[in-house]
């Protein structure tokens, strides 16, 4: 039985479901979770959770993710994707009119997200200016609307559920349901090349912003319309492309070298660097095994050298408001045993008798 993180690179033609059957095969072991979707024909980054780690899967889901998506101009499908039914379609040719005829009228303001930002390009003069060079600037315009908060509607193929019933479910029978828009937000947005019909673009992002949608809006702001032609998630929180390992390679390591398999799952320890580390005295084992409250005079914060997850941290604090049930001015602690064996976090309860008491908040127990 493992227990930790391992960064896996899913490929296209896996669902993230399949992604985990396939791993667990691998690993030979039930316990594995998968820590946010990414749709079959999406590439990169999937962390997956081992053993005790399943317990922070939802945390991990949690965190600021980034892609890379490639924008198809001209096209709108059903799918808001390359691989759905074309509903309306331009051709290539067209596509530049398109931008500056949208520009010139203020279609783009149409989108709510778009419209502070875009109301410059109502008064934009196009004589004189060089046409490549003003759709570049239409688009990076465009690409700034969308950055900040905004409001996104899921598409009908996505897994949310309404009326306790999935969309897709809804989709594939040829239902569509009215869907609520759901504030998301979009950290940054740049765009990396130009290429008509093609605009590549790389997303920092909160969770539940679908990039799909996002392509769509754009190429709607844009008077051309927009499908996603392919999508590289290369981040999800602290674990990012550089540490992923294909399916393939990670059978390949579990067949024949388990030595470097070992080294590629992190701790569950790893994902909570940022917090204060402490450890059980000798004397207070029994409370600690027992997820019991304890005194600051039965363990003692770590000095960073003494640290063991100190190469992890990133020198941020962590954010405590992803952890739910934790109160605004809490303090949370990872709790370790004298030879340095993590047990779970810890939580501030107040003081009583002159002594701050710290209480179990999630607990990893190791199997001993």
């Amino acid at each position: 039985m493992h227990h930790g993180m391992l960064t896996v690179y899913k490929e296209a033609g896996y669902t993230s479901s399949d992604a985990v059957a396939r791993l667990r095969g691998i690993l030979r072991m039930r316990r594995i979770g998968h820590t946010g979707t990414l749709d079959p024909d999406a590439e990169g980054v999937l962390p997956m959770c081992l053993g005790n780690a399943t317990r922070i899967c939802e945390l991990i889901a949690d965190r600021e993710k980034e892609y890379v998506a490639v924008m198809r101009l001209g096209v709108q499908t059903d799918t808001q994707d390359m691989s759905g039914e074309i509903l309306q379609r331009i051709s290539d040719e067209e596509i530049p009119a398109a931008i500056l005829k949208s520009a010139e009228c203020g279609a783009a303001r149409k989108v709510p997200a778009a419209e502070e930002t875009l109301q410059e390009q109502t008064e934009l003069s196009l004589l004189g200016e060089n046409e490549e060079a003003v759709i570049a600037d239409i688009i990076l315009r465009t690409a700034a609307a969308f950055t900040g908060q905004i409001e996104q509607i899921p598409p009908m193929y996505s897994a949310v559920k309404v009326n306790g019933k999935r969309l897709y479910d809804m989709a594939r029978k040829g239902i569509t349901v009215e869907r609520k828009p759901r504030r998301i937000t979009i950290h940054a947005l740049e765009i990396e090349k130009i290429d008509l019909p093609l605009v590549t673009m790389r997303v920092r992002c909160s969770k539940g912003t679908y990039i799909r949608t996002l392509c769509e809006d754009m190429g709607i702001a844009l008077g051309t319309g927009a499908a996603m032609q392919s999508l590289l998630r290369t981040r999800v929180g602290q674990f990012t492309l550089k540490e992923a390992h294909t399916l393939d390679e990670l059978e390949y390591f579990a067949k024949n070298e388990p030595d470097r398999l070992l080294p590629l799952i992190r701790p569950v320890d790893s994902f909570f660097a940022d917090l204060p580390a402490a450890a059980c005295r000798e004397d207070a084992m029994r409370l600690l095994k027992n997820g019991n409250l304890l005194t600051t005079e039965q363990f003692r914060f770590l000095p960073e050298e003494e640290d063991p997850q100190r190469q992890w941290k990133s020198g941020e604090a962590f954010d405590l408001q992803s952890l739910p049930g934790v109160d605004p001015g809490e303090e949370v602690i990872r709790m370790y045993s004298a030879d340095r064996l993590f047990y779970g976090l810890y939580r501030s309860k107040g003081a009583a008798g002159g002594r701050s008491r710290y209480s179990a908040y999630k607990m990893f127990l190791p199997e001993l």
